[in-house]
């Protein structure tokens, strides 16, 4: 009797399973069934926006997977929700001790708020305008010498500007920068060299701007088109190591690579602009982590000289999305951390103070952020793991619910035309009607964001861990499968 009970059971399992599998679009099967997938784990969610009805696509969408920079979509939105779109970062030049005679008796201050834009590229020429900005104002204020130092105070986060969750080859890169209270010119350097012949050794020739570091070079010349090589470092050592190849024959050939202390980079640069303009510094330049490590930090009566602000949040969310800018993202998640009131007993990171904020937020809305496990902004970590059911529940709640609606839809770049995706699904009917926001690294490759079909707007989520073969192949797999979902 218990074996025929038992039989029973299992034959009703596995006609479940198969119904499942039978109900799911004939697109998804062709997506799992392709070799790239083979040992693959996905999860994907497809929802008309606003249906109380089933998923078009329902599938392991409760399995944690690492999303990469889809992880942005998360940290945008919960920015836009508590900071607003009009949001500016404050970024003030201050000073300390009596101006007499045309002489500060003090030093002069950096005050940074976390702004992450601050000399970008991506916003020029408005971003490029601070250093006259403050020279103006130091000079209007009738200092000519300054008895002090210039010193760039970045108190506001802690000093952990890189998660450690990152990996190691990512630390030194030019999108691994970390996030700081003082942040200048992305965080990172321009690095020109000039390559001969195939098997010889680069020469280095000079950074934009220019940065105090010693180079290791262990490049090499290579008859190839593009380079596939790695500057490696840690955080505050003026240390960089450089390796892999670069392609030969080359007279000003150009990698990139982070500022390895931000603060200190953006004191000494204001301090040799000062130069220029005739106002002489006495003493040389620092931050807050140094002179507190040298126990020199003293918290004194300080006076504002002028006051920058960054463009708004609005602008700057769109930028993360676009571009997929990590330490744009990293610095909202520790913006809306400065909201985490730690108890007396408790060391939270900038980081870990973001993540409390961000799930206790979506929580409030009926969002169950439970199943994330995150350790950063950006998605630069291979730990991070997602559900497609929660993105999509963001999603959703972002169209049907926020009052940012439209500045959260405009951040994801339109597939085919714009941004990180602008070569994703163009020149298919997809193309301008998919925005979304693309995230990759070893191994994975996911998309998030919504799609315009016959008059209904949907939330798109497709998460895929650990496939096989070249990206190119994984997207083709994948815009096979969205054209197929979608009737094209």
């Amino acid at each position: 009797m218990k074996r025929y009970q038992l039989l029973i059971l299992s034959i009703a399992i596995c006609f479940s399973a198969i119904c499942a599998k039978a109900q799911q679009p004939h697109a998804l099967k062709q997506l799992i069934a392709s070799k790239e997938m083979r040992y693959a784990s996905i999860g994907c969610m497809v929802k008309e926006i606003g249906s109380s009805q089933k998923a078009t696509v329902n599938y392991q969408t409760n399995m944690r997977l690492t999303p990469a920079s889809v992880l942005k979509t998360v940290t945008t939105a919960t920015a836009l929700e508590l900071l607003g779109e009009d949001y500016r970062y404050p970024t003030e030049i201050q000073y300390d001790g009596v101006i007499q005679n045309g002489t500060l008796n003090g030093n002069l201050y950096i005050k940074g708020h976390g702004d992450p834009t601050l000399g970008s590229s991506h916003f020029e020429p408005e971003s490029k305008e601070f250093i006259q900005e403050w020279t103006n104002a130091i000079r209007n204020a009738g200092i000519k010498k300054i008895n002090g130092r210039v010193v760039a105070d970045e108190s506001i986060f802690d000093t952990e500007g890189i998660s450690l969750k990152w990996v190691y080859e990512d630390l030194g890169s030019y999108y691994g920068t970390g996030s700081y209270g003082t942040n200048v010119f992305d965080n990172m350097y321009a690095l020109f060299i000039s390559t001969g012949n195939s098997g010889t050794l680069p020469r280095i020739l000079r950074s934009e701007p220019n940065v105090d570091i010693v180079f290791h070079n262990y490049l090499h010349a290579k008859s190839i088109a593009k380079d596939s090589s790695y500057i490696v470092g840690m955080p505050f050592v003026p240390e960089r190591y450089l390796y892999g190849d670069v392609p030969a024959n080359h007279n000003n050939y150009k990698l990139k690579g982070d500022i390895p202390e931000p603060a200190l980079f953006l004191a000494q640069y204001l301090e040799k602009e000062l130069n220029k303009e005739g106002i002489t510094v006495k003493e040389k330049a620092s931050c807050f982590r140094i002179m507190q490590k040298e126990r020199l930090w003293q918290l004194k009566e300080r006076k504002t000289l002028t006051t920058t602000y960054s463009l708004t949040l609005a602008k700057i969310v769109e930028k993360t999305n676009h571009v997929s800018h990590n330490l744009y993202a990293d610095a909202l998640l520790k913006t809306i951390g400065l909201r985490y009131k730690a108890e007396k007993w408790e060391s939270v990171s900038s980081f870990e103070r973001g993540i409390r904020v961000m799930k206790s937020y979506w929580e409030k809305k009926g969002v169950d952020l439970s199943p994330f496990v995150i350790y950063d902004g950006s998605g630069l970590a291979l730990a991070n793991k997602v559900t497609a059911n929660t993105l999509c529940s963001i999603l959703g709640y972002m169209m049907t619910q926020s009052k940012h609606k439209e500045a959260y839809l405009q951040s994801f770049p339109q597939a085919g035309i714009e941004g990180s995706v602008r070569n994703f699904l163009k020149g298919t009917s997809l193309a301008g009607q998919a925005r979304l926001k693309s995230g990759s690294m070893s191994g994975v490759r996911c998309y998030a964001g919504y799609i315009q079909h016959e008059g209904k707007q949907y939330s798109v989520v497709l998460l895929i861990n650990d496939y096989e073969g070249k990206s190119t192949n994984i997207n083709r797999c994948i815009t096979r499968f969205l054209l197929g979902l979608f009737g094209q």
